[in-house]
């Protein structure tokens, strides 16, 4: 920068030459040259001022948009960075019955977990979630909470609305929420073995996946899981109505019967689609419990008795004796069959509850349950083709149901298929099924004779099966599961306008350790079907360990036990399954007219 002297040498010449003092110019230009530096500085703090202006401008602007931001938002809880990968899919189709009423279904709620390093207070958060949450131990908590260097930690996977206020009001920043979706099954323990239950996968802060433990919803778990299916639900053919009222009866026959256990299934008899399925003792699947850590895995809850109990199931295999040898034309309804006492083989005697004489015509040896006379026919059927006809009805494999226990219930055979299992098994006994197995076979010997698949899947059109015996034999099968209704061991299980047919099987318990029977403990079963003119449905229930106790000696059988609670069964669902009760026609001469004295 040029500067301007104060004493210009020609100013002070010219001045003295005026006579001037020359002083004065030195003071002008002074006063100048400071209000020059004087006007420098305050341009320069004008300037910076303004910038400074600017800046704080620029801050509350910033500012105050991100608060307008914020309050115009919906609040979230804050939120730990998640490890990258594939992102975490919670969605799930939900679960209807054949009328498309929810058995399965998602409920939006929250996870807790917590963050010790923000928490402020730890040793009243481990008090207070202590207090909400029952499960939780308060020491726990705080040793946890304390724990030098832990960062994460989960505490519930999912709470209630009001648990979710509860945390809230805690008030502690290191208590967070995560937003999750649960599997909520609204009619709690009702069908709780076919739906099996769901559980949490993959899961981060954000979402978990949900995935099926078990019933059809581990079967169909790639299935209720596919974004592209979300909004259609699966469709069972079970009617929630109809499985409602029969496990109430179950329940009851159980309680009454003091049983152990027990099944109950109601089948379409010509599609295979199983309209009700039961096993007792259930649990609800909203808090599915525990599998059994030691112990018989029968005793749990979680086990399904229709589909992984497999038993000796009695009298009720008298029905594929007696089919088998009428289809091959061995026998007929009036064959005489040799009933006389004991039918001995090597050391091993066959014989039968009550003895009714030297022989009895075929009709009469299934409607009165003998062991001796079913042992007769299936001498004559023989061993080998005993167990062909036995696979044709999917007796010797699991049952291909949609259930993810069913490879589980593996019938138990002979290692020998000897002679003497031959006849055995004609009775039930020496060859182990589930009940399952046991609707399945009954079908085709009342729908005509065509195998069928039990389904959990609704079809309302279903191709017909592979044919096992001819109409003819399947007609007088009816005949005969009809008359041990009318004249045998089910008289029980007859019911008013519907023509009930089946058959009785009691059979002694194995002990679970080992060899030989239990003492005094059967598996009682009734398998039939109603309408017998025109059967619709098939329904099997089994019972574990039932006892009668209503008269002078406790009573066992089939007929006593598994019997009327069938027909009870029968009773209350065949009107809700749509079929109406047939009523005989009284005979003309047994009307009385009746005048009317009634004045107009």
């Amino acid at each position: 920068m040029i500067r301007t002297p104060l004493r210009p040498l020609a100013r002070i010449l010219d001045a003295r030459r005026r006579g001037e003092n020359p002083d004065a110019i030195e003071r002008e230009n002074l006063r100048l040259r400071n209000e020059q530096r004087r006007d420098r500085a305050r341009a320069r703090a004008e300037g910076r001022l303004l910038v400074l202006a600017l800046v704080f401008f620029g801050a509350f602007a910033l500012v105050g948009a991100r608060m307008g931001i914020e309050a115009a938002s919906e609040p979230r809880e804050p939120r730990v960075a998640a490890s990258a990968g594939a992102a975490i899919s919670a969605g799930r189709a939900d679960i209807v019955d054949r009328r498309g009423r929810v058995l399965a279904t998602n409920l939006v709620t929250h996870s807790l977990y917590a963050q010790p390093p923000l928490m402020i207070d730890p040793p009243r958060a481990a008090r207070e979630l202590a207090a909400i949450f029952p499960d939780l131990s308060e020491e726990t908590l705080l040793r946890q909470f304390t724990t030098p260097g832990r960062k994460f930690m989960w505490l519930k996977r999912r709470m209630s609305p009001e648990q979710i206020q509860q945390v809230h009001e805690i008030g502690d920043p290191g208590l967070l929420f995560g937003p999750r979706e649960m599997r909520l099954y609204p009619n709690g323990r009702l069908a709780a073995h076919v739906l099996g239950g769901a559980s949490f996968g993959r899961e981060d802060v954000r979402a978990a996946e949900v995935i099926g433990v078990a019933g059809v919803e581990r079967a169909f778990d790639a299935e209720l899981r596919d974004p592209a299916a979300a909004a259609t639900p699966l469709r069972l053919s079970l009617d929630l109505t109809v499985q409602s009222a029969a496990r109430e009866v179950l329940e009851g026959g159980v309680r009454m019967l003091n049983a152990k256990g027990g099944t109950a299934i109601i089948m379409d008899a010509r599609t295979g689609e199983i309209v009700t399925l039961v096993s007792l003792p259930d649990f609800d699947p909203n808090a599915r419990p525990l599998p059994l850590a030691e112990g018989d895995a029968a005793d749990s809850p979680l086990f399904n008795r229709a589909v992984q109990g497999v038993y000796e199931l009695g009298s009720v295999f008298k029905a594929f004796a007696v089919a088998q040898a009428l289809d091959e034309g061995l026998i007929d309804l009036e064959t005489p069959i040799d009933t006389r006492q004991p039918l001995t083989w090597g050391r091993f005697r066959i014989t039968d509850y009550r003895h009714r004489g030297n022989s009895q015509p075929l009709w009469e040896v299934f409607v009165h349950s003998s062991n001796v006379g079913t042992a007769r026919i299936a001498q004559q059927i023989g061993a080998e083709r005993q167990r062909e006809f036995l696979e044709k009805l999917g007796l010797l494999a699991p049952v291909p149901v949609e259930l993810s226990e069913a490879p589980s219930g593996r019938p138990l055979v002979p290692p020998n298929w000897s002679e003497l299992s031959t006849m055995t098994i004609s009775y039930g006994h020496g060859l182990s099924s589930s009940p399952l197995h046991l609707a399945a076979a009954y079908a085709p010997l009342v729908n005509g004779g065509t195998r069928v698949t039990p389904t959990l899947v609704h079809r309302p059109r279903a191709e017909p099966g592979p044919r096992v015996i001819s109409p003819e034999t399947s007609a007088a099968m009816r005949k005969l599961m009809r008359g041990v209704v009318t004249e045998g061991t089910a008289s029980f299980a007859e019911v008013a306008g519907y023509a009930v047919g089946g058959k009785t099987g009691t059979a002694d318990k194995p002990r679970a350790q080992g060899r030989g029977y239990e003492e005094g403990k059967v598996i009682a079963t009734f398998a039939g079907a109603f309408p017998m003119d025109d059967p619709k449905y098939v329904v099997v229930v089994t019972l574990d360990e039932p006892v009668e106790t209503s008269g002078a000696e406790p009573r066992r059988t089939a007929g006593w036990t598994a019997v009327p609670v069938a027909a009870e069964i029968i009773r209350r669902t065949a009107p809700l399954l749509g079929l109406r009760p047939q009523i005989a026609r009284p005979a003309p001469d047994a009307i009385t007219p009746v005048r009317s004295s009634a004045r107009n």
